[in-house]
This record gives structure tokens, C-alpha cells and sequence, in this order.
């Protein structure tokens, strides 16, 4: 960890209920039986890059072997907007490399790269390659992002209106965006950016986990 990253927490979102997979991904073991589960691998990946860790989660009791901080949603039906919230109001440094406990593809050389971007603003966002398949219709992946604790204020505005979309708070922010020909050079099939959320994803996450676990 340089004299930079020492600035970041990582943030950790595992407050989700899994509704469309139906079983709680987090403790899915991608690696086999005796590799971790979803959650420790995510862990793994972005404890070594930031000055420290915070999992925003609603059920901590449930993990007694957690040795990260954690932090409940402040707002429970927030979203993953309410968890990159309660997630900057739980940390002590300026920045937040913001990850999803769903992506088991992390590239630890892309998410470098980013914490070694200048800090010239509110929120570092890649955009997707193929913007149709993501979260919104701008092709942003937020829940891989870095963001500064400027965006808290703008944040509660938002979720105080009743808004629950992370773009809503966008337009309230000074946003870089990191386009695919960029973060491509570290993760050229963009596997990095997947998320699992449905019985496809994870057999095609599955299946590219074997891929790598073979041929390495």
C-alpha cells in the first residue's frame, strides 16, 4: 500500500438479500469447498490496496469471524445508494474505493490503477464496454468506483427525496468516468465489472472461475 492509498477505505456493499439468485451469494464458495466464500474473496482482493476495510451489512451478528469493521444500512430501503451512504459515513479518509461483495472476477491491477488516478474529484466510475447489459442506461458500473466524502451531502439529499437510483446523484457530483478503452488494458474481457445476481450469472461466473483456476 503506497503514501496515496493510504487515503482509502474500501467499502465493502454485502446488504443485499439475493432475491433473484435465491440463496445468500455472499457465502456462495466459487473456489471449491475449502476456498473462501463470495465475500472473504472480495475481501481478500481490496484489503491489501487501502488503509482499511468497512463491510456495510445488516446481519454482523451472523459473521463472528469477520476481522474488518462493519456498518449497518442507515437507510434500510436505500439500496445499494443507501449502502455506498452508510458506507462514506462509516469511514475516516477522504475516499472510498465502493465495490460490490457480488463481483468475483475483481481485477486488483484495474482497481490500482484507479486509487493511483489523480484526485480531482467527486467520483471515479468506469463506464461499461456494452452499456445495454448494466445497471443504468449511462453504461456506469458505480459499485465499482471510488468516491470522496464530498458525495455524502449530495447523497442524503437524494435519498431524503425518496430517490433510490445511484445516477439520480450524478448530476450533483463532478464525475470522471473511466471509459472501456482505458480500464481495458487492465481487464480486457471486462470480467471484473460482472455481478452475480441470477442462476445464468452464476453459472457463467462458475465456469469462467474454472477457466482461470485451470489455466493458471
Amino acid at each position: 500500500m503506497n503514501t496515496s492509498e493510504a487515503t482509502v477505505t474500501a467499502v465493502v456493499l454485502a446488504g443485499g438479500v439475493s432475491r433473484r439468485l435465491g440463496i445468500d451469494k455472499r457465502r456462495l464458495r466459487l473456489w471449491g469447498n475449502a476456498g473462501p466464500t463470495l465475500l472473504g474473496h472480495t475481501l481478500a482482493v481490496v484489503a491489501p490496496l487501502c488503509a482499511e476495510v468497512v463491510v456495510v451489512l445488516n446481519d454482523a451478528s451472523a459473521w463472528p469471524d469477520l476481522k474488518v469493521r462493519t456498518a449497518p444500512d442507515i437507510y434500510p430501503d436505500g439500496g445499494a445508494l443507501g449502502g455506498i451512504y452508510s458506507g462514506l459515513q462509516a469511514i475516516t479518509t477522504p475516499y472510498a474505493l465502493v465495490v460490490a461483495c457480488d463481483m468475483p472476477l475483481l481485477n486488483q491491477s484495474l482497481l490500482a490503477a484507479m486509487l493511483d488516478w489523480p484526485r480531482n474529484y467527486d467520483l471515479l466510475v468506469p463506464r461499461h464496454a456494452l452499456p445495454s447489459t448494466t445497471r443504468n442506461q449511462a453504461g456506469f458500473e458505480p459499485l465499482h468506483a471510488i468516491y470522496r466524502d464530498t458525495c455524502l451531502e449530495p447523497m442524503r439529499q437524494v435519498l431524503e427525496a425518496g430517490q433510490r437510483r445511484i445516477i439520480d446523484v450524478y448530476p450533483r457530483l463532478d464525475v470522471t468516468c473511466i471509459e472501456p478503452e482505458v480500464w481495458q488494458r487492465y481487464d480486457p474481457a471486462g470480467h471484473s465489472l460482472r455481478s452475480l445476481n441470477t442462476p445464468s450469472d452464476l453459472a457463467e461466473l462458475q465456469a469462467l472461475i474454472s477457466f482461470y483456476i485451470n489455466t493458471s
